[in-house]
Parts: structure tokens; C-alpha cells; sequence
């Protein structure tokens, strides 16, 4: 598995976290497939970093906290939030173009854009 398509099983085990904390990664491998490396190693530092990533959405996100965004646009960001910040041997427009193609493959039509912008933000303003 390459890594677009590790990012995007790691896009679903964060997004079914949401709504089955600490049990993504067995109900994932028991009922879809074999999770990969980096996969796990996204999952697994997302979850870890929940809270401090909420707070850095939170300060890019006008109007729009992490609690009133729709679970897929959360799950997106958490992820390129996370791989932008703590994931040094993929590029900031890497992570970002990736988190706009998810959005335009799984989020409602135009949310793209926002995430495009709240990742924009996120790149100017913390790194």
C-alpha cells in the first residue's frame, strides 16, 4: 500500500474513532483489511494529540469550532493537522493537497475549500 492510500485508511480509522473510541483499529482490521504501518502510525498519533490539535483547528477555523464541524471535515484536519506539525518527511503542501482531495472524495460539496483555508492558515501561522 503507497502512502496516499495509507493516509486515506488512516482518514477512516480517525473518522470511525469519533464515533468508537479506543476500538477503530480492531473493528477496522476485523472487518475491512490489514491496517498498514503508516497508517497506524497516523491513527496513533492523532489520537494522541486530539486535544492539542482541536486547539490548533480551533484558532484557524473562524467561526467554527472543532465540536460544531462535521465529523469528516474533523477527521480531515485532525490528520493534515497532525502530518503537518509532527510529521517531518512529508511536505506542508503534500499533507494539504492530500487532506483537499479526501474532502472532495468524502465531505460535502465545497467543504474542500474550507479545509483548503484553515490548512493554508494553519501553515502560515505555526510554522
Amino acid at each position: 500500500m503507497n502512502r496516499k492510500e495509507q493516509r486515506e485508511q488512516a482518514f477512516c480509522l480517525v473518522f470511525q474513532d469519533l464515533f468508537n473510541n479506543d476500538e477503530a483499529l480492531q473493528i477496522y482490521e476485523e472487518n475491512v483489511a490489514q491496517i498498514g504501518e503508516y497508517s497506524r502510525t497516523l491513527f496513533e498519533g492523532v489520537a494522541s494529540k486530539k486535544d492539542e490539535l482541536d486547539e490548533i483547528i480551533n484558532k484557524y477555523s473562524k467561526g467554527w469550532k472543532s465540536k460544531r464541524l462535521p465529523k469528516v471535515n474533523l477527521a480531515i484536519l485532525r490528520l493534515a493537522v497532525y502530518e503537518i506539525m509532527f510529521v517531518d518527511d512529508v511536505p506542508d503542501g503534500v499533507a494539504v493537497n492530500e487532506a483537499v482531495e479526501l474532502a472532495k472524495t468524502y465531505s460535502g460539496e465545497g467543504d474542500y475549500s474550507f479545509i483548503n483555508g484553515i490548512l493554508g492558515a494553519v501553515i502560515k501561522g505555526e510554522k
